[in-house]
């Protein structure tokens, strides 16, 4: 009897073989084929699910796309459920920052596909409308974020924008710096910039 295959179950599989080739070698080498000998399949196999390396590669920018989202709304709850400039919010906040930072090898990973990807949209039109989507997904829980940091200094659209923009920033260039220069931006690194970032949201003073 043929052996019944779950068809989102090996679309994963596949995905999967994506990231590892990404956040190994680039996103340049994730090819169908390439990615067929990652995932041990034929590459009629992998065509059987996608049917180009495009439709392959926006499927997989979507998949860490919301496996980045899902992690940030569970890590906002916890903000929303701590007390007000407490140090439980506090290392609830930093835990839901951490989230876009390579803390570990699961995170690692998909801040570098995530970064590969969007990085790739600027010359790959095909994955525009996942950046795009990557972009507000984000920026949107970064807001409610600043909201609840912030609610006296963000009553004014531009204001939140612009906090919520600063806020992206640091963490990109954070995440960045953590991928490339491992040694030096460490965890404890990480967490001094984001506190010293969270204390100027809250009007707090260097220092004190």
């Amino acid at each position: 009897m043929p052996k019944i295959v779950d068809a989102e179950a090996r679309r994963q599989e596949v995905v999967q073989a994506v990231f590892r080739i990404i956040a190994g070698d680039g996103l340049e080498r994730a090819s169908l084929r390439e990615v067929a000998d990652e995932a041990g399949l034929a590459v009629g196999s992998v065509r059987h699910y996608f049917s180009s390396s495009d439709e392959l590669l926006i499927y997989s920018f979507g998949v860490v796309i919301d496996r980045i989202a899902a992690r940030l709304e569970a890590a906002l709850a916890s903000v929303e459920e701590a007390g007000p400039e407490t140090s439980e919010q506090h290392h609830a906040v930093l835990n839901l920052l951490g989230q876009f930072l390579p803390l570990d090898e699961e995170l690692a990973v998909d801040a570098c596909v995530w970064m590969a990807f969007r990085h790739a949209a600027r010359i790959k039109p095909v994955l525009a409308a996942e950046a795009e989507r990557s972009h507000r997904t984000v920026a949107a829980i970064v807001g409610r974020l600043i909201m609840i940091l912030s609610p006296g200094e963000t009553d004014t659209q531009q204001t939140l924008v612009t906090e919520a923009e600063r806020l992206l920033a640091t963490m990109d260039g954070l995440c960045m710096h953590a991928l490339l220069q491992p040694e030096w931006m460490t965890a404890e690194m990480c967490s001094d910039v984001l506190t010293a970032h969270l204390r100027s949201l809250r009007g707090v003073p260097a220092g004190s």
